[in-house]
């Protein structure tokens, strides 16, 4: 049976590793981007790295890498781009006008069985597919940054779509290996930015009040907290931290409280502090392309050996 086709419109960073995540799981996958040049160059990283991981045993799916690349094409026109395609995901910078022209240009195009989905990681549905005619088919699936390596997914309707879409997204995204969640409805970061952003904002008050250095900051989250979150939320912390959640709260409320209630304005990430987390980043990893990216390539590594040792954990 011929598999089933879907669009990623926009070739960048994100776009591209959406593209491989579908390869990956048998999906042929049409990549969309204005320019030839910049879909050429696509091509040719996608190449580059599903060899690359290919050779060190960790391509993800049951093709070989020759097989996954057979099934990306691309193109530089939108109607032909989105023929034949179940499901679109758009992965263009994050710019509300520039993302509402490409959904409404789409809206233009599609039937009414395909599924409209933006990358977006911040701007609300209601605010990217509000007055579309397909609204009922707009979604939000936001990935986390690099899709290919952390497989969560935020799925998060627009107060008009239809729950199969929804439903259909979800499985799609399980199908293809990702971990999706739903939100009940649309608020502003999602949840994965929410909870992001509250520990950015606490880390930042205390480099900048001088309780501890940018380099030890990190330390306890990487050598911290964020070991155990790789693998139990916080919820479940509190939970095996105590007798259940009940016994938690009732241990933990009132200290807890009484920390919450010190935490500071949010910051204005300006000024002195910005300076001082610069400074301890850049003599760690100089701002140079090529310690940037040879840092990458590590993270993206321990990120690759991190997955195989979840799977793993999860079959034993």
């Amino acid at each position: 049976m011929e598999p089933s086709q879907v669009t990623i419109i926009g070739s960048g960073l994100i776009g591209r590793s959406w593209a491989m995540v579908f390869a990956a799981g048998g999906f042929r996958v049409k990549l969309y981007d204005i320019a030839h040049e910049q879909l050429t160059t696509a091509l040719e990283n996608i190449r580059k790295q599903m060899k690359e991981m290919e050779k060190s045993g960790v391509l993800k799916g049951a093709l070989s890498a020759e097989q996954q690349l057979a099934l990306i094409s691309v193109c530089t026109d939108l109607k032909a781009a989105v023929e034949g395609a179940t499901f679109i995901q758009e992965c263009t910078p994050e710019n509300l006008e520039l993302k509402k022209k490409i959904f409404g240009q789409l809206d233009l195009v599609v039937g009414d069985s395909v599924i409209l989905s933006s990358s977006t990681s911040c701007l609300l549905p209601s605010k990217l597919f509000t007055g579309l005619k397909h609204v009922k088919q707009c979604i939000v699936s936001h990935p986390v940054n690099p899709p290919y390596f952390v497989p969560l997914v935020e799925i998060v309707p627009h107060p008009e779509t239809d729950p199969s879409t929804t439903q259909r997204t979800y499985a799609l995204m399980k199908k293809i290996g990702q971990s999706p969640v739903k939100l009940n409805r649309e608020i502003e970061g999602f949840v994965l930015n929410r909870l992001q952003y509250a520990v950015i904002s606490e880390a930042w008050r205390l480099v900048g009040e001088g309780v501890i250095s940018p380099t030890d900051l990190d330390l306890v989250m990487s050598d911290g907290l964020g070991m155990r979150y790789a693998f139990i939320g916080p919820l479940e912390t509190m939970h095996l931290n105590a007798e259940g959640v009940s016994s938690y709260c009732e241990r933990y409320a009132e200290g807890m409280k009484l920390v919450l209630n010190t935490f500071g304005p949010v910051p204005e990430f300006s000024g002195e502090t910005v300076q001082k987390v610069n400074q301890a980043l850049s003599e760690k990893i100089p701002v140079v392309p090529k310690a940037l990216d040879a840092r990458r390539k590590w993270r993206d590594e321990c990120l690759t050996g991190l997955a195989k040792l979840k799977t793993q954990m999860k079959s034993d």
